[in-house]
This record gives structure tokens, C-alpha cells and sequence, in this order.
């Protein structure tokens, strides 16, 4: 056998090992200190929508919307902003835009039954930036659209990190 058969099985095996030792680990679902959560957001948000479904993919917490069954919950969730932003950045020497920013705010604080603040109001954001031509406006508009829904998927990743990192209640 060669040299080369050889080796080829005992490189992923080597960098398996070494990336092990090094600590690196695949990041993993959080544990939260809570069991039921509240999360007060209006219906038309996509964010929050997806916020919710996350959190109920989790497993192992209790994502509660009705308003009646509010004092169950131990942890509330209020999110008092959700916006989108497009701002023209770019024009060209016609006047025309060739460059958009497209942003996402979305502001949030958790608190518990008592009213104390676990987490303080805070804004997250995520923005980016788009080229624009009309010749191509169709794809763009699609562009815009995938591009609004990695920077809310980013948002929904960054709020669960921080429910994770609540440690009591």
C-alpha cells in the first residue's frame, strides 16, 4: 500500500484529535434557569415568530402566549421594538441609488414575576449592505429579503444566548 493510502484515513483523525485537545467543542443548546417563559410581541412580527418557534424547539422550556396564562410563566419577555430600516447610502453620478443599508433593531428586556429585571432593556442590531441596480431590481428585492432574514436569525441566535445566560431567577 502506499504512503498516500496510508495517510489519507489518519488525517481526519489527527485533526479531530488535535482540534479536541485545543478545546473546541460544537456550541450547544443552552440550559435555561427558567422552565416557562412569556413572550410578549405583537402577532405581524416575523422575529418574534421565529424567536418563539426557536425557543420551543429547544425542548426543554414551555413558550407561553396566552395573555390569560401570563402568571404561570416564570420569565417574561417584553419586546419593545421590532424595526426594519433601509437607508440609500450610494448614488451614482445620475442621482440614482446604487447602494442600500439595510438594518434591524430589535430592543428587549426580561424580567420576572416579581418585576426584577433579569435582563435590562437592550438593543440589538444587525445591518448590511446591498448593491442596487434597476436593471437587476427583481433579484435585489430577493436579495433584500434573504439578507433581513439572516440578520433576524442572527438577532433570534444572540436572544437565546442571553436567556441562556440567565442563572437564576
Amino acid at each position: 500500500m502506499s504512503r498516500r493510502g496510508l495517510l489519507g484515513p489518519l488525517v481526519p483523525l489527527v485533526a479531530a484529535v488535535s482540534l479536541s485537545a485545543c478545546g473546541f467543542k460544537l456550541r450547544e443548546a443552552p440550559t435555561y434557569a427558567f422552565s416557562t417563559i412569556f413572550v410578549r410581541v405583537g402577532e405581524a412580527s416575523t422575529l418574534g415568530n421565529e424567536l418563539r418557534r426557536n425557543l420551543e424547539g429547544s425542548g426543554n422550556i414551555e413558550v407561553i402566549t396566552d395573555t390569560a396564562r401570563l402568571n404561570s410563566a416564570q420569565v417574561i419577555l417584553d419586546v419593545t421594538g421590532d424595526q426594519r430600516e433601509k437607508t440609500a447610502v450610494g448614488l451614482n453620478s445620475s442621482g440614482q441609488v446604487r447602494e442600500f443599508q439595510l438594518r434591524l433593531r430589535f430592543k428587549f428586556k426580561v424580567r420576572n414575576q416579581k418585576g426584577d429585571e433579569l435582563i435590562p432593556e437592550v438593543e440589538l442590531l444587525q445591518q448590511r449592505d446591498m448593491t442596487y441596480s434597476e436593471s437587476q431590481a427583481s433579484a435585489k428585492e430577493g436579495e433584500e429579503q434573504l439578507l433581513y432574514r439572516n440578520m433576524q436569525s442572527a438577532i433570534v441566535q444572540q436572544v437565546i444566548r442571553r436567556l441562556g445566560a440567565i442563572k437564576a431567577i
